[in-house]
């Protein structure tokens, strides 16, 4: 059984992703902002929960290093929480404000994570760390340009710290698996009830990625997912 930290846990692909984790006994921690709603769904789950304001770096590093001092280091890690920006967020038309607080939730808080609890997952190498980006953040592929400029590239951001960190700690071989996921267009609060994937099949790449087995000589870490495949970003 391992410790996971999950953010983002307390609705949509977190929320699944936990209860997944916890089917197959995992010791799961559920992490979001709305208190409220976080501790109805870790009863819901059976897990512990810790409210933090992911919006906020100084609370965001407080709460990161309270778990680590709490709970010890966890061997998952899945950072699923995120927010959209505005409709009308084109590059030349949003607003400091509205780019600060995409890139805040979207990016710094991503940060954070990692550098707080993924430099002893590093040392102890035995860790998975997966962070649910998004395709609208990629700059191959079709749909990769114009508009929701703060949402696409704080998504872009991820990918990028996500390689970052998969080249500095060996690429899996030191024992750390670093990976992003696109779960395509799901039935979230985010996505809307008419999305065509459902809630299940959004997060089931991102499980996959937590629990597979891996073997540095074959298998692959450091990369985007979508549907369990590397796709270009």
């Amino acid at each position: 059984m391992a410790f996971a930290v999950v953010t983002g846990g307390s609705r949509g692909l977190g929320r699944e992703v936990a209860r997944a984790l916890i089917s197959q006994g995992h010791d799961v921690l559920l992490v979001a902002k709305d208190a409220q709603r976080l501790q109805q769904t870790a009863t819901e789950l059976g897990s512990a929960f810790k409210a933090i304001d992911l919006e906020n770096l100084a609370a965001t590093e407080s709460g990161f290093k309270e778990i680590l001092a709490e709970r010890g280091t966890p061997e998952i890690l899945v950072l699923a929480h995120g927010v959209m920006s505005e409709k009308m967020s084109k590059t030349l038309r949003t607003t400091s404000h509205e780019w600060r607080r995409v890139l805040a939730i979207n990016l710094d808080a991503v940060f954070s994570a990692m550098n707080i609890l993924g430099a002893p997952m590093a040392e102890a190498r035995n860790g998975r760390i997966v962070v649910f980006s998004a395709c609208l953040g990629r700059m191959s592929g079709p749909g990769n340009a114009g508009g929701l400029a703060p949402y696409r590239i704080s998504k872009a951001g991820v990918n990028a710290l996500v390689r970052n960190l998969a080249h500095e700690t060996g690429h899996g071989s030191r024992g750390l698996l670093v990976d992003a996921v696109c779960p395509n267009h799901t039935q979230t609060d985010m996505g809307g009830p008419d999305a065509p994937l459902t809630v299940e099949q959004g997060a089931d790449t991102a499980i996959w990625l937590a629990t597979r087995s891996f073997d540095p000589a074959i298998d692959k870490t450091g990369f985007l997912w979508e549907e369990r495949t590397i796709i270009d970003w």
